[in-house]
C-alpha cells in the first residue's frame, strides 16, 4: 500500500514538473499543426463573470435491463465560476498549496475556471436482501463530499490542466437511509445490509487529483478527439490515460466539456458559455492502474466485509457513451452510460460495473 502511493505520488510529481516546464516552452499554434479553428462565429464568453451550475444523478436502473448493485447511486450540485473560490466551505486555499508543491501554474497565457461540488453515492452488493455480512460480494460502501477544482486552459498550446481536492466521509448512514426510503416509497427491495458497510460509523477521508488534457484533432464538421493523463492519491489512488470526443454540433471549446475526469459521483461541470445551440454525441476509454480502493479495500477502520490488495484487479478499463443538448439560454442536459471492467478476481463481485446518469446545468452570467 505503501509502496503503490510512492508510485503515483512519483507519477503527480512528474505531471507537476511537466506542467511547470511547459509554461516555458513555445509550442506549435493548432494552425501551425494543420489543425483547422473552430467556426469563427462560435460566440463563446471567457469572462470571469461566467459562472453555471449543475444537478446530476447517477443510478443503475438508468441503464436498460434490471440493476441494483455495485455503484447503485449517487447525488451531487455543483457552482462552477470564479466565485467559487470564495465560497465559505471551498477548498481552494489547500489545493493551491498541494498545486504549488508540484509546480502547477497557470502560464501567462492561461485562463482559469474554478469549481466547487457537493454530493454523495453509494455502493450495493448484488443481494441487498441479506442482513448479514455478505464476503462472496462486493461490500457496502459510501462517501458524502465537498471538493473544489482549478483548471487552466492555455489555448496557445492547446493544453489543459486540472487539478481537484474532494474531502469527504466514509461509512454514514444518510447514504443507506435515503435508499432505503426511495425503495419503500417504490415498493421495490429494501437493502438490508448497511450496517456493514465500510468504515461504518463515519471515517474522514480525502483526495488529490491531477489531470492533463490535450487536443489531438479538431474539424469544422464537429469533430473533437482529445487525450488526458491523470493520476490521484487518497480514497482512489491511481493512474490513467483516456482517449475520447465529441461529434456534432459543438460551438463551446474542447476543454469545457470533461467526461474523463467524472470518478463515479463526481462530476465535470460546464465552464464557458455559447449564445447557439448544441447538440452532440460524446464517447471515451480510458486505461486505468488502480493501486487502492477504499470502497474496496477500507481504509484504517475496521470493515466486515472488505478485500486485499491481491484479491484485486488494478488494471481496469472504463468506457463511456453519451448525448448532450443545449439550449441558447444556457441550459444543458445529458444523459450517459458509463462502464468498467471487474475491479474483484473471484466470487459472486467478480464482474462488470454498469451505470447511468442525468445532469441538469445553467450557464448565466452574473
Amino acid at each position: 500500500m505503501t509502496q503503490t502511493r510512492k508510485t503515483v505520488f512519483t507519477i503527480l510529481l512528474a505531471l507537476g514538473l511537466s506542467a511547470s516546464l511547459s509554461n516555458t516552452l513555445a509550442n506549435e499554434r493548432i494552425e501551425e499543426k494543420g489543425l483547422p479553428r473552430p467556426n469563427a462565429n462560435h460566440a463563446v464568453n471567457y469572462s470571469s463573470k461566467v459562472q453555471s451550475w449543475g444537478f446530476s444523478f447517477d443510478n443503475d436502473i438508468l441503464v436498460p435491463g434490471s440493476r441494483d448493485q455495485d455503484y447503485t447511486y449517487g447525488i451531487n450540485v455543483n457552482f462552477a465560476g470564479n466565485q467559487a473560490q470564495q465560497h465559505w466551505l471551498s477548498l481552494h486555499k489547500p489545493l493551491h498549496i498541494f498545486n504549488r508543491a508540484i509546480g502547477l501554474k497557470a502560464s501567462r497565457n492561461a485562463q482559469s475556471a474554478h469549481k466547487i461540488e457537493y454530493g454523495l453515492f453509494g455502493f450495493t452488493p448484488e443481494d441487498i436482501q441479506q442482513a448479514e455480512a455478505n464476503a462472496d460480494d462486493r461490500p457496502y460502501a459510501s462517501l458524502i463530499y465537498v471538493s473544489s477544482s482549478s483548471e487552466f486552459y492555455d489555448f496557445s498550446r492547446d493544453i489543459s490542466w486540472n487539478s481537484t481536492i474532494t474531502v469527504g466521509l466514509l461509512g454514514l448512514n444518510i447514504v443507506g437511509k435515503l435508499q432505503e426510503e426511495v425503495h419503500k416509497i417504490t415498493d421495490s427491495d429494501e437493502p438490508q445490509g448497511w450496517d456493514h458497510q465500510i468504515s461504518e460509523g463515519g471515517e474522514l477521508t480525502a483526495r488529490y487529483t491531477i489531470a492533463r488534457q490535450s487536443l489531438l484533432y479538431q474539424s469544422r464538421l464537429g469533430v473533437e478527439i482529445k487525450s488526458s493523463l491523470q493520476a490521484s492519491v487518497g480514497y482512489i489512488t491511481e493512474a490513467s490515460w483516456s482517449l475520447g470526443g465529441r461529434f456534432g454540433k459543438i460551438h463551446t471549446p474542447w476543454v469545457s466539456f470533461n467526461p474523463e475526469r467524472v470518478s463515479y459521483g463526481e462530476q465535470s461541470a460546464q465552464t464557458t458559455k455559447t449564445k447557439l445551440r448544441e447538440h452532440y454525441l460524446w464517447a471515451g476509454i480510458a486505461v486505468k492502474a488502480r493501486a487502492y480502493n477504499a470502497f474496496l479495500q477500507g481504509q484504517f477502520r475496521s470493515s466486515d466485509v472488505s478485500y486485499d490488495s491481491n484479491e484485486l484487479r488494478h488494471g481496469i478499463i472504463e468506457a463511456w457513451l453519451g448525448y448532450t443538448f443545449a439550449l441558447t439560454n444556457g441550459y444543458r442536459i445529458s444523459y450517459s452510460l458509463r462502464g468498467h471492467t471487474s475491479e474483484i478476481k473471484s466470487g459472486n463481485g467478480d464482474r462488470n460495473v454498469l451505470w447511468g446518469g442525468i445532469n441538469l446545468s445553467k450557464t448565466f452570467s452574473s
